[in-house]
């Protein structure tokens, strides 16, 4: 073989192995915003509590909500395909308020636990309903969520239209792209490169969310974002959906409350 070959065999063997590790996680690491702390394939709390985040006294507190406005957001085909749909497709809702985190787990035990700031997860569809109730609230529509999410730009990702990486999203902490050793959500609010452009978080990614029944629809169960169990980006997508048992304990999924405009 010539010496040519060789050479050039050598580079495009040394290319394939750069992107490899761009991409792949090393050591179970994850990206996290500023002010936390990567520990395997978690995001930590470091010697302060980092923004978003709110200092309370002695606690650190994930709190607030958002106002979404009425907005009409249309879709091609193209947004849909995942689905099977073949043509565009225009989603309404608004205006409302949202939680600006997904519910934690010292929201849903009313303790502080070993890890009061990480995304409950495990709820059925009527547990997460009760809870938003308790909130004062009441499970998002499908439609108020894609909203929230999408923005008026009717964007891809909560965030804009491209750059799905684990920087700005909670996916793949089991079996990769963004670590390998993920045994659950992380800590709210820890990847802030993935807010909205209103300051919603971890809408896509960390813990998928239920929304509310369809009417003509009781028995289906639909959560929406992606989870820190997706290994594939398409699944962040804001039109991307879960369909489960809504009786299910499902550790994918979590909760975040609508509330009604005043």
């Amino acid at each position: 073989m010539p010496r040519s070959t060789l050479a050039w065999g050598g580079v495009v063997g040394l290319a394939v192995l750069a992107v490899a590790l761009l991409v792949w996680p090393s050591a179970g690491r994850v990206s996290c915003g500023p002010g936390f702390v990567s520990r395997g394939a978690r995001c930590a709390l470091g010697t302060a509590c980092p923004a978003p985040l709110v200092q309370t006294g002695e606690r650190c507190e994930a709190r607030g909500r958002v106002a979404v406005a009425r907005a009409r957001l249309s879709f091609g085909p193209s947004d849909w395909e995942a689905e099977g749909r073949v043509a565009a497709s225009t989603v309404e809702a608004g205006p409302f308020w949202i939680d600006a985190f997904e519910a934690t787990t010292r929201d849903l035990s009313g303790s502080a636990g070993p890890d009061p700031l990480r995304a409950a997860s495990g709820l059925s569809r009527a547990e997460a309903s009760a809870y938003c109730v308790h909130q004062g609230g009441r499970l998002p529509t499908e439609e108020e969520w894609i909203v929230a999410a999408a923005g008026l730009g009717g964007h891809r990702y909560p965030w804009g239209e491209t750059g799905a990486v684990c920087r700005r999203a909670v996916f793949g902490l089991a079996h990769g792209p963004c670590s390998l050793d993920g045994d659950g959500p992380d800590t709210v609010g820890a990847h802030t490169d993935g807010d909205t452009s209103q300051g919603i978080h971890d809408l896509a990614g960390n813990v998928a969310e239920w929304v509310s029944a369809r009417p003509d629809q009781p028995r289906r169960g639909v959560a929406k974002g992606g989870s820190w169990r997706s290994e594939l980006a398409t699944e962040l997508r804001v039109w991307a959906k879960l369909d489960v048992d809504p009786d299910a304990h499902d550790d994918r999924i979590g909760v975040r409350c609508a509330y009604d405009s005043p």
